[in-house]
């Protein structure tokens, strides 16, 4: 019997995983089911911080992605990053999530590093800003989204049958 390939998974971190984070990953799931792969790639997101734990998607966010036509995150609870979280590719949103999960033995990638107009920055926080902040984030987002799909999309064609993601 042929071994089936597992999914490919994907985990995009930020502080509380409650803003940044949350709408990476609506997004990221939409692009990879636009794409064809949402039955052969998984999404989540954590945070550094434990300190948003249980919490929902912030409104703002949720607002700001229904605005944009993308499910609204509802149902999304936020959970801190452990160091058992392994994943084909975690993608950080700043260089300080980016060491925090180097500590906990992730081997992370800048999100917007996927945005050639971005150069690897990091990406803004909104939470102490309005509906522009996140507006913006949103676009920061989809900027390195297609990028990310792209990369996925090569990984799972260089992937072997059967590996054990």
């Amino acid at each position: 019997m042929r071994p089936v390939p597992q999914p490919y998974t994907v985990m995009v971190v930020c502080t509380g995983n409650i803003c940044r984070s949350p709408m990476a990953e609506v997004v990221l799931r939409e692009r990879f089911a636009a794409a064809g792969l949402a039955d052969r790639v998984v999404v989540d997101s954590t945070g550094i911080s434990d300190e948003e734990h249980g919490d929902p998607i912030d409104r703002r966010a949720r607002t700001v992605l229904v605005a944009a036509g993308y499910p609204s995150g509802d149902g999304h609870r936020a959970r801190q990053t452990v160091a058992d979280d392994r994943r084909d590719l975690v993608l950080a949103m700043t260089d300080a999530h980016a060491r925090a999960l180097r500590r906990l033995g992730a081997e992370p990638v800048l999100f917007r590093s996927f945005d050639p107009a971005a150069a690897g920055a990091d990406m803004a926080d909104p939470w102490y800003g309005g509906p522009a902040d996140f507006e913006e984030c949103l676009t920061q987002i989809e900027a390195a989204a297609d990028a990310i799909v792209d990369h996925v999309r090569a990984d799972l064609g260089n992937a072997q049958v059967g590996r054990d993601g």
